[in-house]
């Protein structure tokens, strides 16, 4: 049988330079459809979706709260031509109710080991409405390599220049962070894959550079620390969220290929001063995330917040304000303050105030988001900072050998050099 998995479209950050990688959930979710079913990715994002090609059973993927409104949209589109249309993925997780007047059916949670039963309803026309598995989680062995084939890869590229592969590592999240909607869809216990699935896996991504969405690979050291010796021989080159913060689990990513982490700023400390340091003396790049409009935030806190990210030499640095994404602790506070003043999700890209700041007004914090952007990015555009991250992934690849040569006429116009 047919069916066509589509990932609507959404809008970048603002400030941000605009590419798209390959989405995540979707790989994820057709390696476990069953084996007779065939199956059209849609990414909107990087092509345009065929409404009249006949199709009957249509799945929506959503991953960002400010993709549902689209993702409603094309499911009334297809329901009008008769269509049948399932959504999953994060965000409807989030927004599940709303998401129902525009479903056939809706599943919640995650789809290894579930999705022939969905399947076999489809079959028999008895589809339920909804099959909630939230927080039933099946055996974390039994997830196995994502179906990458279902992308085109070509259309996932910056000028020419490949960019990364997504890939996970482990599930869940023992933090519990204020803005974080990770508790509610994965759980608070940390569920690492084990280490020769994660290999298995590894070794089907032909890209060399890869980014690693793990919430945060800081969760068990020892599992962590076995991870990084197994991926030294592979010479992958990747990105990822936080890591130990430890001398020896730093030096072991750094020989496993690490390119550059995510890591937040949430502070002027000198621990955070130190811990940036410890990444960089290791030859490992970092991309700052830093959220602002926090209860302790004034006018002169974020000013200053932006100053010390220009005295710690961050290598690129992503603003972004305090969004109130359901399920979060965030959202439970400010809506249960009356705080919240726009429900309109299309707002809920990060980078629009949406809320009642405690010490700002909401006008004022939204043009020091800009301040913040212009400010960093005041002496070195975004993207002459994300092109000397990219050259430091070239220097690195050709120290080892595994640079493709497709991309060094490409790397040479950039920097200046063959």
């Amino acid at each position: 049988m047919r069916f066509k998995l589509i990932y609507p479209k959404w809008a970048k950050l603002t400030g941000q330079t605009e590419f798209y990688l390959p989405p995540h959930g979707p790989v994820t979710m057709a390696a476990a459809l069953p084996d007779d079913v065939e199956m059209e990715f849609i990414d909107e994002n990087v092509e345009d979706i065929n409404f009249n090609d006949g199709t009957e059973f249509v799945g929506i993927s959503m991953m960002l709260t400010c993709q549902i409104k689209r993702g409603w949209a094309i499911a009334d589109e297809y329901r009008k031509r008769g269509a049948k249309v399932l959504f999953g993925g994060i965000s409807t997780m989030l927004h599940t109710e709303e998401t129902m007047e525009h479903a056939d059916s809706v599943f919640l949670g995650e789809a290894e080991g579930r999705m022939e039963e969905v399947f076999k309803d489809f079959k028999n026309n008895s589809l339920k409405k909804v099959y909630n598995y939230l927080n039933d989680f099946m055996p974390i062995d039994i997830v196995g390599p994502a179906r990458r084939d279902i992308l085109k890869k070509d259309l996932y590229n910056y000028k020419g220049i490949q960019m990364v592969d997504l890939f996970h590592a482990s599930r869940g999240c023992r933090f519990n962070c204020y803005p974080c909607c990770t508790p509610y869809l994965g759980g608070r216990k940390f569920r690492p894959r084990p280490i020769d699935r994660v290999l298995e896996e590894l070794e089907t991504i032909d890209n060399n550079r890869l980014f690693i969405v793990d919430n945060s690979l800081a969760q068990n050291k020892e599992w962590e620390m076995e991870l990084f010796r197994e991926m030294i021989p592979m010479k992958k080159k990747w990105c990822c969220h936080p890591i130990e913060d430890d001398p020896e689990v730093i030096d072991l990513a750094a020989r496993a290929g690490a390119w550059y982490v995510y890591q937040a700023i949430f502070d002027t400390s000198d621990y955070i001063r130190g811990r940036i340091r410890r990444y960089k003396d290791n030859g490992i790049g970092v991309e700052g995330t830093i959220l602002l409009g926090l209860d302790n935030h004034t006018e002169d806190y974020i000013k200053r917040l932006i100053d010390f990210l220009l005295e710690i030499d961050l290598d690129l640095a992503e603003f972004t304000v305090l969004t109130p994404f359901p399920h979060s602790k965030a959202f439970e506070d400010l809506h249960k303050d009356k705080r919240i003043f726009s429900y309109n999700w299309d707002e809920y890209t990060a980078d629009k105030v949406v809320f009642q700041p405690k010490q700002i007004k909401p006008e004022r914090l939204q043009e020091l988001l800009q301040y913040a952007w212009d400010t960093f990015y005041k002496d070195e555009p975004q993207k002459y900072k994300m092109f000397k991250l990219i050259k430091q992934v070239v220097e690195k690849e050709k120290a080892d050998n595994t640079f493709k040569p497709r991309e060094r006429k490409l790397v040479g116009q950039k920097f200046g050099r063959a």
